[in-house]
């Protein structure tokens, strides 16, 4: 990250330059996360500016759309006309005076002219600044970018959504609702724990992060859960981490291993396990006294299974690489083995928006179909697994019926022998304020 002496001196610049980093990564096809990551890897920087460039980068990089529609308005080329990097700059720009209250506009204003400046976009420079300026007197005289007439696209701009996503919420939920499971995507979620029943006490754990100054609130219907608000640092640096006396999981998440009713001595099978959050919850939930297969096909996220399963003394899981689809082929004395039988299935990720900001740029309905034909020879090939009497839960982190209840009434009309117990979609913006989740409960007869 290169800065001319003049430049570095500029307050806020350098922390600027790396959300530019990442915003301009993830423009390319990286993944936001794994883009902050390296970029944080690479500078030392102090938590505050850490704070700053999460904020920024995910935040331009959520409200893309949005900031795009600013371009077309003010600009005399189109947002997608503009040369990618002058295009993701002035998102840059534009989410600190629109989005950011915090943010002086002036800092906003001088640090991304002055980065134009300074890489690359030296001749452009008089763009950025005239087109920040005008921004900000708009914002400042109260100006809303026009309405549409179209509910589905007045929806795609002002949340920021893709157009087929917007038109998909409205087709499900009606206008009201989809604005309000919207405006959800955009907020900025708090980080779960789920406490570790085998290693410590919720209150125990309650009790430390309030001695250290963590605020902490007991999440509802959770009963090992606490919500820790966002921007309190980085978890594994929090107290009770290392020892394993808790674990990072989304409150809809920790709904998910309950519904198993796993008891001890039970063969339990996790068949899309990485990176190994629900198969954990299982061992606790059942005292580490059962035999528990945690299955995923990639090596590299299986890794994540080992250490946190280490981490948190989960002692009683049994880690496979594997594909699910030909665990039977590969293990024939697997037929009707498992008493339980967990598919979290892989997903479009559509309940998850909020903590994945690039994530509704990457998904789309071809995707969701791809992932619809993954999903059903799942529940097709594992289901041979359960013995009479089994309990299968299917679980996602989406939101589109195809994945979730479309997917279970065409695996009933198939599979005459299985029964189904339970069934919840959970919806971004409710009460509950966790991820969009999907849980179906199937018994099999």
């Amino acid at each position: 990250m290169l800065l001319s002496k003049k430049s570095s001196s500029i307050k806020g610049l350098k922390a600027r330059k790396a959300a530019w980093d990442v915003v301009k990564a993830v423009g390319a096809g990286a993944f936001a996360d794994v883009a902050l990551e390296r970029i944080l890897n690479l500078h030392s920087f102090k938590s505050i500016d850490k704070a700053l460039i999460t904020e920024l980068s995910y935040g331009a990089i959520r409200q893309r759309y949005f900031l795009d529609c600013w371009i077309d308005f003010l600009g005399k080329v189109s947002a997608k006309n503009q040369p990618p990097l002058l295009r993701w700059l002035l998102h840059i720009g534009l989410y600190q005076i629109l989005k950011m209250e915090r943010i002086p506009p002036a800092a906003a204003i001088n640090t991304t002219v002055e980065l134009a400046k300074t890489n690359q976009l030296a001749k452009l420079a008089p763009v950025v600044n005239g087109i920040l300026r005008s921004a900000l007197r708009r914002k400042e005289s109260g100006f809303q970018l026009p309405k549409l007439e179209n509910p589905i696209l007045e929806l795609a701009k002002s949340e920021s959504l893709p157009v087929w996503l917007a038109n998909e919420l409205i087709s499900w939920k009606g206008v009201e609702d989809a604005c309000n499971i919207a405006k959800a995507f955009n907020t900025v979620s708090p980080i779960d724990i789920r406490v570790n029943k085998m290693r410590a006490d919720l209150g125990d754990v309650k009790e430390i992060f309030d001695a250290c100054g963590i605020k902490n609130n007991l999440i509802p219907n959770c009963p090992y859960g606490l919500e820790i608000p966002a921007g309190v640092g980085e978890p594994k640096n929090w107290p009770g981490y290392s020892e394993g006396k808790w674990s990072v999981q989304d409150r809809s998440s920790q709904l998910i291993a309950p519904f198993l009713g796993g008891v001890p001595g039970e063969k339990i099978l996790d068949a899309c396990a990485a990176p190994g959050g629900k198969s954990t919850h299982i061992a606790e939930l059942i005292n580490n006294q059962g035999e528990i297969w945690s299955v995923d096909i990639s090596f590299q996220r299986s890794k994540k299974i080992l250490a946190n399963s280490k981490r948190l003394g989960a002692t009683c899981l049994q880690l496979l690489v594997a594909d699910s689809n030909e665990l039977l082929a590969d293990h024939p004395d697997w037929l009707a083995h498992f008493d339980r039988i967990l598919i979290d299935a892989p997903c479009s990720g559509l309940g998850t928006l909020a903590r994945h900001p690039d994530a509704r740029w990457r998904i789309n309905k071809h995707n969701v179909q791809e992932l619809v034909l993954l999903q059903s020879k799942l529940l097709s090939s594992l289901s041979n697994l359960l013995k009479s009497g089994g309990k299968l839960v299917y679980s996602t982190c989406t939101i589109h019926p195809d994945e979730n209840s479309n997917q279970i009434k065409n695996f009933l009309k198939f599979k005459s022998n299985f029964s189904i117990e339970y069934e919840k979609q959970i919806w971004p913006g409710n009460d509950n304020h966790g991820d969009g989740f999907y849980i179906a409960v199937l018994n099999n007869l």
